[in-house]
């Protein structure tokens, strides 16, 4: 069944890389996960689909308060909870859950629901937005370039990713004991860069170390929508 709807949610995607082939700038993908939670595996599978995608940016960031029934996810990270609690927060809620994606910072999906995810995208796949952003590296850093065309009303907030493009894990205990899982583009680090006005050009750099890809996210305060987001691989 889940072979199924996978291979429906792809002609879905098929027909976003189509329409999407017009804009610039790709939808940014936040899979909320974690090696301890049965329900996640569908969802980590189908995130294999998802960053074969070059309209979409996706990533996995793993989540660390499942740990506590059996397995402690060697990706976790607190600072990923609480941003995952920050999303809620911003919209009046107390729930979390695994997994969830979170659309271009404005819509919250079950992760393990190929159909709904991918009607998110479509609908997400024309939207518009006032931020050019263009990001480029040299040596030891990546140089930040974007414009607000109305400039913004209110600031956003600058972030730089850097992720593993694949991590296959055997799970010794909990809830998929046994259970080689691979997962696609796991979110190392998240660093908040500062705020920009939107009303003049933003000009930033940041240091870079290693070869791993870079992820710039341009984004309202909130956490919320997602303004713009460039990739250097």
């Amino acid at each position: 069944m889940m072979r199924y709807f996978v291979s429906a949610a792809c002609g879905l995607w098929i027909g976003l890389s189509g329409a999407a082939s017009a804009q610039t700038q790709p939808v940014l993908v936040e899979l909320y996960t974690s090696q301890g939670c049965s329900s996640c595996p569908p969802a980590d599978k189908l995130m294999a689909y998802l960053v074969a995608d070059p309209n979409v940016i996706a990533l996995s960031l793993h989540i660390d308060y499942w740990d506590y029934i059996g397995w402690k996810d060697t990706f976790a990270s607190p600072a990923f909870t609480d941003r995952q609690k920050a999303y809620a927060q911003a919209i009046g809620s107390r729930t979390i859950y695994t997994p969830q994606m979170i659309v271009a910072g404005h819509d919250r999906v079950e992760g393990h629901d190929p159909m709904k995810v991918a009607d998110t995208l479509r609908r997400h796949s024309t939207a518009t937005s006032p931020v050019t952003l263009r990001i480029e590296r040299s040596g030891g850093k990546v140089f930040i370039h974007a414009v607000a065309d109305p400039p913004l009303v209110d600031s956003a907030r600058v972030q730089l990713v850097r992720y593993s493009p694949e991590e296959t894990v055997m799970i010794g205990r909990g809830e998929n004991a046994g259970r080689e899982v691979t997962y696609h583009n796991v979110v190392t680090t998240w660093d908040d860069l500062g705020a920009w006005s939107g009303r003049d050009p933003l000009e930033m750099q940041a240091d870079v170390k290693g070869s791993a890809p870079i992820v710039v996210i341009v984004q309202t305060e909130g956490p919320g929508n997602v303004l713009a987001v460039a990739r250097l691989r």
